[in-house]
């Protein structure tokens, strides 16, 4: 791989010389500390940079030393020694020899991504163990959250500071290549999560000698806005970016939370880079994360948004939730789903109930544009308690919402556990220092008050270990005979996608979705090949009366109906998928 230019950070290059660069418009003198206290000075440059080379072979600590007063990690970092606030490490990404050297990914309509926390599964190495069980079941990508350097060893990854260096309590640089090279072998494609819109409370240090990286006249929920609007900032988020891409071959980036970004043009950027770096026979899929439903995004660069709104009007058929966020999806919601399964979106530019207009005209996307997931880390995370949907609803209606899920054309989203039953929370966790935590738990306590449905609860502590530990799955439930038995669902409903569906994806795209009354739809979808795929979906606790299946269609799937009979009516929360020849 040709050598690439850089910036910001420690790199080796071929004759064994370590290039350090680090942009400090505020700072006076930098310096280059090495493990035994030996310095070396950076040069300055005008635009705020300081700059210097030395012979230092990978593995090398350093930290940088600013004003002769303040010392601290590299935000560049690609490898920590000590956690967020001890010295770097110098990797040397060309000591990787790649079994999988000709891998170029899959097609995106070939994607089932699975979600998941290194974590609580053991480390780079305990993800790779379980690779083999979910290439089985017909998972095709998994998606890895945020794995940033955090403070302390338990974090979800969303408090990360130094984004370019792989969370060392999960493991090596060198174990998460093994992990990427393994999956590749196997067929598996790998995203991670990216978080480009604030960084976390503890260990982020740019204030104190790049005070620009930041503006004081945007606010965030986490503080003054990154400002996107600086050459420096912008090309530190796009190298970390390259870097995933390049160093460690992922094969697509989900950016976390974009609507937090004010510049939308940097996202262009971002994207045209990337393409641009690898060549045009590789496949890289980048997927958002936008509350603002920006559907041009996804003709320009992106291939995909996570449909939160589909989340959002399911989980409220399946649970009756009418609180929070779930509120703008509760009135008319049947109808809602219908335009969801039709369009893509729902909101597309209507009035939330905050009074403010969000989204806009999504239905000219193709359905593999959404990414449709019934639970992740947010939908369950951050309720109250972590608990998971299999709890909350009725398991035929969640079945049946399942298998929508996974036969219809959107792509679709599992998260972790969700295959086999698990029915363990997955809580909000940290390991801050002592003050810390015990803010974020008392934010916490608060932001669920005006819930009635928590009214009176106590949250787990975040920073507690038993927090964390409840949240990681126990797989030996996995094994149970109720966990075999979720997995012979979902590896049913997988397979019937593989043969059936995605062949026949590109050129999909949704016909018409109607309200058959209230909880229940049909919906179909033209495929590439021109056959018609149709789901009639009942969640309600009613039957519901259906149009008799063509004579020459196939039924596909079906769970709640008692026969293979040509129904003329769907029982309660039950489902019906078919294809039927194109004309």
């Amino acid at each position: 791989m040709a050598e690439r230019p850089r910036r910001h950070g420690a790199w080796l290059d071929e004759h064994g010389h370590t290039h350090f660069a680090l942009w400090a418009p505020d700072a006076r003198t930098v310096a280059v500390q090495l493990e035994g206290g030996e310095r070396h000075a950076m040069a300055p440059a005008p635009d705020g940079w300081f700059a210097t080379r030395l012979a230092l072979e990978a593995g090398s600590a350093y930290r940088y030393l600013i004003d002769e007063r303040l010392l601290v990690p590299d935000p560049a970092s690609r490898s920590q020694v000590d956690d967020v606030h001890g010295p770097s490490r110098v990797d040397d990404p060309r000591a990787h020899v790649w079994r999988s050297d000709h891998w170029q990914g899959r097609p995106w309509h070939e994607t089932v991504l699975y979600e998941l926390h290194v974590g609580s599964l053991g480390g780079y190495a305990g993800v790779e163990a379980r690779l083999p069980a979910l290439r089985e079941l017909g998972v095709t990508a998994i998606e890895l959250m945020p794995l940033g350097e955090f403070p302390g060893g338990r974090n979800w990854g969303y408090d990360g500071v130094l984004p370019f260096a792989p969370d060392s309590s999960y493991g090596s640089p060198a174990q998460l290549r093994q992990l990427i090279d393994s999956a590749h072998q196997l067929g598996l494609m790998v995203f991670v999560d990216v978080v480009y819109n604030h960084f976390g409370p503890d260990g982020n240090y740019l204030g104190q000698y790049a005070s620009d990286f930041f503006r004081e006249d945007v606010h965030t929920p986490w503080g003054p806005a990154i400002d996107f609007r600086r050459r420096e900032v912008r090309d530190f988020f796009i190298e970390n970016a390259l870097m995933w891409v390049l160093d460690y071959r992922i094969d697509g980036l989900r950016l976390d939370a974009v609507h937090a970004i004010g510049e939308c043009d940097f996202l262009l950027e971002l994207a045209g880079r990337l393409h641009a770096a690898v060549p045009a026979s590789r496949h890289l899929h980048l997927v958002l994360e936008n509350e603002n439903n920006d559907a041009d995004l996804l003709q320009r660069g992106f291939v995909a948004q996570w449909n939160d709104d589909g989340h959002n009007v399911l989980h409220h058929l399946l649970t009756g939730e009418a609180e929070g966020y779930y509120a703008d999806f509760a009135e008319d919601a049947t109808h809602k789903l219908a335009r969801c399964l039709q369009e893509g979106f729902i909101y597309q530019g209507e009035t939330t109930r905050h009074g403010t207009p969000r989204g806009r005209v999504s239905a000219h996307l193709p359905p593999t544009a959404f990414v449709l997931f019934l639970q992740n880390h947010d939908q369950v995370g951050n309720r109250a308690l972590g608990d998971r949907l299999l709890g909350l609803s009725d398991v035929d209606a969640l079945k049946s919402a399942t298998a929508l899920m996974l036969l219809c054309p959107m792509i679709p989203l599992l998260f972790m556990g969700e295959e086999w039953g698990c029915e363990q929370p997955f809580q909000f966790f940290t390991s801050h220092n002592e003050e810390l935590g015990e803010a974020v738990r008392k934010g916490r306590q608060n932001e669920f008050r005006e819930f009635s449905l928590f009214a009176g609860q106590d949250i787990p502590p975040p920073n507690a270990p038993g927090t964390f530990h409840a949240s990681s799955p126990d797989h030996a439930a996995r094994d149970s005979a109720c966990g075999q038995q979720w997995l012979a669902f979902y590896g049913e409903l997988l397979r019937l996608r593989q043969r059936h569906l995605v062949p026949h994806l590109p050129g999909a795209r949704a016909e018409a979705a109607r309200v058959l009354a209230p909880g229940a739809v049909s919906a179909r979808w033209t495929l590439g090949n021109g056959q018609s795929l149709r789901i009639d979906l009942n969640l309600a606790a009613a039957p519901v009366a259906i149009e008799p299946l063509a004579e020459q269609a196939q039924r596909l799937f079906a769970h709640g109906l008692p026969d293979r009979s040509n129904p003329q009516q769907l029982p309660p929360r039950s489902v019906l998928v078919s294809l039927e020849a194109g004309v």
